[in-house]
């Protein structure tokens, strides 16, 4: 069991200076994925992959998998490569869920999708390079951990991008869109894989890696699945209530595609409520940890404050 602080120095959370921390971890991030993925031959499809992958964003995903490795072991730098392998999968994800065949959005971060600069086959093959890169950087570039956690490290990577996973979310996600039956248990299974699954493996990743208990494990597994759910409702009403240069991407597309959703389905307030609900026990979740989960606890409070 990892060892407790239950009397932090600071008095509250709203006393911890999360910009300064996520701005902190950012550009160690931002530094690392730079370094990943250098451009080789053929050029297009390294050009098109770094195109995605170096064009910003929150990088929360890398970011809870560090914070998680600092939670336990006081030690990031042992889970950066796997940090930069979530980003890739993520990446991977938005390239593919821009296509036509998929959401169809010409904008993502900011700026045109893949497959407008590049093209649609190259598009998908970037994503799919991305994917195959993960595994095969988490692979060579862990160093100082024993070999049983990064193969776990890999299922657990495996499982949250496959068909129970991220894309099993997405299929059912496509299913459901022009359906005005959709039930707030399907919206929500369509929401742990879709979105919370590769949160929920950022968090198990970091754990793992620093040779979490089972208990440790539990707490922050709830924690995830929990900020996982809420981000997603935040993206729901940000659809909604947000611009699209807010945004980074098409506003209202939601509506326009159809999708279930939660603000169609509890209305705003009701669905920040229940944002706001996971979110605390989120953060309950972590209490035993006293000051060393501060950052955790204040990325999940960020999540329902966020205005993109």
């Amino acid at each position: 069991m990892v060892q407790t602080d239950l009397k932090p120095t600071l008095t509250s959370l709203s006393d911890f200076d999360l910009k300064t921390y996520l701005q902190t971890k950012k550009e160690l991030v931002e530094k690392a994925l730079d370094e990943s993925l250098t451009i080789e031959k053929p050029e297009k499809i390294y050009e098109a992959m770094r195109y995605s992958l170096l064009a910003g964003g929150k990088r929360l995903r890398p970011i809870l998998c560090l914070a998680t490795a600092e939670l336990l072991s006081q030690n990031e730098v042992i889970a950066m490569p796997t940090a930069c392998a979530l980003e890739m999968i993520h990446t991977m994800s938005l390239i593919h869920d821009d296509l036509p065949a998929m959401d169809n959005d010409n904008y993502r971060r900011g700026r045109l999708t893949n497959h407008k600069v590049y093209g649609e086959d190259i598009a998908i093959l970037a994503g799919d390079g991305l994917l195959a890169y993960a595994f095969e950087y988490v692979a060579e570039n862990t160093k100082n951990i024993p070999t049983e956690r990064i193969v776990k490290v890999l299922g657990i990577l495996a499982k949250a991008v496959g068909a129970n996973g991220l894309v099993g979310g997405q299929v059912m996600d496509l299913d459901c869109e022009g359906k005005s039956d959709v039930t707030a248990e399907t919206l929500t299974s369509i929401h742990r894989k879709k979105t919370g699954a590769l949160l929920e493996a950022c968090v198990s990743c970091g754990a793992v890696l620093s040779g979490a208990s089972i208990d440790d494990l539990t707490r922050l597994s709830i924690y995830a699945q929990n900020i996982g759910l809420a981000f997603q409702i935040i993206d729901d009403i940000l659809d909604v209530t947000a611009t699209t240069e807010e945004l980074g991407k098409t506003a209202g597309k939601d509506i326009s595609s159809q999708k279930a959703t939660y603000p169609k389905l509890w209305g705003i307030q009701t669905s920040q409520t229940k944002a706001e609900e996971l979110v605390n026990d989120a953060i309950t979740q972590l209490s035993v940890y006293g000051k060393k989960a501060l950052p955790l606890q204040a990325i999940a409070q960020y999540i329902v404050k966020r205005k993109n």
